[in-house]
């Protein structure tokens, strides 16, 4: 089958997963006995997931945070952040975190869908943003905040069987949440959890 057609009916699969009605959510999932503060505030913010072509394959864009970094140092993350006053949407604070993170150009991304929000343990509600990245860029890690961009093979975030429960203690209780190691990567909670969120539409 012609490359182009390979890349179109990709494309279309995820286009077409994302369409689909689903549930919000959260860090607390598989913690059923934690109970969320009726009338809590959470701030909006949007994350880019970025699908890329590379050869035969399909692969998905990450970032490593930068150890130096107060919160989160060192986790591994999708390019995004809270919605700015000058942002028209969580669309648009994923798509500008993305350019000002790792240097991708907003036009050549295109926009496919997005999931449910996703609640974290630190009060915000992020929509994941899917999207196609059209062409090649020249990635530019923002100094001080990435440390690293790496890429993942769509076949491996998508296979459910790549995912784990595990847990650790945090604030003096213990805390059960998804993880998807790929190599030296240890991919876990919020990000790998909006990920099995979307393998799940996938599959």
């Amino acid at each position: 089958m012609p490359k182009r057609l390979q890349v179109s009916d990709q494309i279309e699969q995820i286009r077409a997963a994302l369409g689909k009605t689903g549930v919000q959510t959260s860090d607390f999932d598989l913690n059923p006995d934690v109970v969320l503060p009726a009338g809590r505030v959470l701030r909006p913010a949007g994350v880019l997931a970025p699908i890329m072509r590379k050869g035969d394959d399909w692969h998905l864009l990450l970032t490593k945070r930068s150890s130096a970094l107060k919160h989160h140092p060192g986790q591994i993350a999708f390019p995004g952040g809270k919605q700015d006053k000058g942002d028209a949407d969580v669309i648009a604070a994923a798509l500008r975190e993305a350019e000002e993170e790792i240097g991708l150009p907003r036009d050549i991304v295109d926009v496919l869908g997005t999931l449910p929000a996703h609640e974290t343990v630190t009060g915000f509600t992020v929509t994941p943003v899917f999207a196609h990245v059209r062409a090649d860029f020249v990635v530019k890690p923002e100094p001080g905040e990435v440390e690293e961009v790496f890429s993942v093979p769509l076949s491996h975030v998508l296979n459910p069987e790549n995912y784990l429960i595990q847990s650790r203690r945090w604030r003096g209780t213990r805390r059960h949440y998804f993880a998807v190691p790929y190599g030296p990567y240890y991919i876990w909670g919020a990000t790998a959890r909006m990920l099995r969120a979307w393998s799940d539409r996938m599959t």
